[in-house]
Parts: C-alpha cells; structure tokens; sequence
C-alpha cells in the first residue's frame, strides 16, 4: 500500500446550482464533495436560475457562499445579450467570464455577432473568457482570440476535430488553453446502452476515436482536468425529459490516479492538470499549507457516502486505483477518512473586489 501526498486541487468548472437549484446542489453540499474529492478550489458556472448576469444576483450569490461555502470558491460571470452593460461592474467580483456558444442548460447561449465582439471588448483582459464551444464554435473562439490577441480557454473538449484544433492554434502561438474532463476521458457512446440518461452530458459523449484523441493530446495541448460537475437528481434524470450533466467532484481524482497507475499518465502531469495550470491559467491565490494525502489501494466507487446532495455517479461499480484518505485546508483539516470536518462558511472567496487575485 503507497501513500501520496498532492497539492491541493483545482476544478475550473463546477455547477452548484445556486440560486434556483438547491435541490440538486448548494455551497455547502458541493464544497462538501470537492473536499472528499481532494479538491480544495472551484470555480462555480453562472447558469443558474437566475443566471449571474447582473450585479444584483451576483452579489446576493457572493452573500450566500461566503456564509457557506467548505472550500475556495470562485464565480464566473455569464455573458448575456441582455446585460452586456453590465460586465464591467460584473468583473470586479467574478473570477472569469463564461460564453456559452453551444447548448447550455439555461438560457446563456450567445449566438449573435455584436454580443461576442462586447464580450471581448469590455470584459478586462487580465481576467479569462471562457467558452463552451462545439465543433465549428471552436474555430470561432480560436479565431476570437487571435482578433483580439487575448487568452480564451476552451470549457471540456470532447471530439477529435475539437482537440486537434486547438493543438493546431497552439502550434501557432495563439493564447488558448483546454479542459477535458474525466467522464469524456472514461466514457464514450458505447457506455450510453448501460447508463441510458445518467449517461447524458453536454456536449454528448463521444466515439471511441474520439476518446484516443484526448488521451493521445492530455500530455501536450489539453492543459486541465476539470470536472464539469453538473448534479442533477435521480427522479430528474429518470424523468420523462431528464436534464443533462452527471456529477463528478469525488470520482475525477480517483478516475486520474487509476489512469497514473495504468501507466497511461505520470503523477507530474496529473498533478500539472489539476493543480498547477488551473490555478496558473486562471490567476488563482496560492493556498499556503494545504495538501491531500490519497491512499493508494483499489477501492469501488459507490453511490452510498458520496458527499454531492444528488447522491450517485456515473462511474458507480467500477474500481479505481485510489481514495482521498485527508485533505488539510489552511492548516487545518477539512476531511479525514469519510469524515468531513470543514465547516460551512470557512472556505474562501474570490475574488476580493479591489483586489487582484
């Protein structure tokens, strides 16, 4: 049996559902499953109900998760057609601006021209922009970037032409990172048959060719892990429209160890993945004294004890190489062996206004 000791985590892209979707998620229950998960930093999506689009819900948000939050948190601003005015006063509390160009559960798409050229000319450029872009929307970010010569990051690429893509404008000198996450890394349209809607994310799950392409690029172009946690409950799944997204803080760091001890991926460049580029590529505070320690012996992931208030997971029954055994946050610990200590309201959050991260 080895033991670990890793930095503690970042996850660039979490839902948790505040406002409007405390049945699914809250700051306190996902702070929660980032800890078990050993993650100690998120940044939390602003497609919410409503959206964090203005300053008003922004900053009665920033309230509720500054009395709740276990962990370190951050939120994204939502670009919106309706509220572009207000993005510059938006960026003095949010972490980074968020573009939806494809599908989003919500009602955050951009599709217009003028919104998007606002977006990059009002939004601060010491602050990201990221984006979710499918297929061909991947070739407009890329082509927004080199327009306005600033950095875009490109929210879980799933598909082969997506990746290659955004390898090609790296070749070229052009400031874009990527994310990927674990259930486009571990899961493809073959495992739709076994899971039916759990199984339903956006963007979709892709084919098994696109699956190799991820893991051929995750040692160059991808640039981060992050988990797209998108809680949804088990009635809504099994509805008859179930909504799309799955749960993931407590099984992406499991998912990767069991990928480090494969061999498919070293220890160094997980921890590059989840700790190092996250946190360099957002501008992220530095957590003085915090670390996870895993143990590394073979464990099943199980639906029982999971932290996340939806209460299952994809990946329920399949064994991974490892299990987050301690995470200490600040110098204090936050869990410890199935037992989460932290208490709501002692996590941090960012950013400060009037202060750079």
């Amino acid at each position: 049996m080895d033991w670990l000791k890793l930095p503690g985590l970042v996850d660039v892209h979490t839902h948790l559902r505040v406002p409007g979707g405390a049945h699914k998620e809250d700051f306190a229950t996902g702070t929660a499953a980032a800890l078990a998960g050993g993650i100690t930093q998120v940044l939390a999506m602003p497609n919410t109900s409503p959206p964090l689009v203005t300053r008003d819900v922004l900053q009665k948000t920033r309230q509720v998760a500054r009395q709740t939050i276990r962990c370190d948190v951050g939120l994204f601003a939502g670009a919106s057609p309706a509220h572009i005015a207000a993005l510059p006063e938006l960026a003095e509390e949010a972490v980074a601006l968020k573009i939806y160009l494809n599908d989003t559960f919500g009602p955050l798409r951009v599709e217009d021209v003028p919104t998007l050229l606002a977006c990059f000319r009002m939004w601060p450029r010491e602050k990201m922009i990221a984006m979710h872009a499918e297929r061909q929307s991947v070739a407009v970010g890329i082509g927004l970037c080199a327009a306005f010569e600033r950095p875009v990051h490109f929210c879980h690429i799933s598909r082969k032409e997506e990746v290659e893509l955004i390898a090609e404008a790296k070749a070229q000198g052009l400031p874009v990172t990527c994310e990927v996450t674990p259930h486009h890394l571990f899961l493809s349209q073959a495992d739709l048959p076994r899971l039916g809607a759990l199984g339903d994310m956006r963007p979709v799950l892709g084919t098994p060719e696109d699956v190799a392409a991820l893991w051929a690029h995750l040692g160059s172009t991808i640039d981060c892990v992050a988990t797209d946690h998108a809680p949804h409950t088990l009635v809504e799944k099994r509805s008859d429209n179930p909504p799309p997204g799955v749960p993931g803080l407590e099984t992406s760091l499991p998912l990767m160890l069991t990928a480090v001890a494969n061999g498919r991926l070293s220890l160094e460049r997980l921890i590059d993945l989840m700790a190092t580029n996250p946190r360099r590529i957002f501008g992220l505070p530095e957590q003085p004294d915090t670390w996870v320690e895993v143990e590394m012996t073979p464990v099943k992931i199980r639906n029982d004890g999971l932290f996340t208030r939806c209460g299952w997971s994809p990946f329920a029954g399949m064994q991974v190489a490892g299990r987050v055994a301690r995470v200490v946050l600040r110098g204090k610990v936050a869990f410890e062996n199935g037992r989460l200590l932290a208490e709501p309201g002692s996590g941090e959050l960012w950013p400060i206004p009037g202060e750079k991260l």
